[in-house]
């Protein structure tokens, strides 16, 4: 069975201390999503405003899943989405065709 991504772009509300973000996200993986069933990894990546997170899982079953879990956020969700300036966020989920590693 083909990995699905779970991929969102977004950019940071002004004057956001960075690691404060980090740390909230460090708590929203530890607490929620990685306790998600079918979850592999969560990637954060970040080149200048534009930030992207790639939460990967087994597949497109347990992404939606996840998704479904996720539509009334907790207390640590709020946490993490108070960082984000919201409507900039852009979604897609994905379907891995092919991985390539050495």
């Amino acid at each position: 069975m083909k990995n699905a991504i779970y991929y969102v772009e977004y950019k940071l509300k002004k004057n956001v201390d960075v690691s404060e973000f980090l740390d909230a996200s460090k708590k929203l993986n530890d607490e929620h999503i990685s306790k998600q069933k079918g979850y592999i990894s969560w990637k954060q990546l970040n080149h200048g405003e534009t930030w992207v997170d790639m939460c990967i899982f087994e597949n497109m079953s347990d992404l939606e899943a996840f998704q479904e879990n996720s539509r009334t956020p907790n207390e640590v969700a709020l946490k993490f989405y108070s960082f984000i300036n919201l409507p900039s966020c852009r979604f897609h989920p994905f379907i891995v065709e092919r991985d390539y590693k050495n």
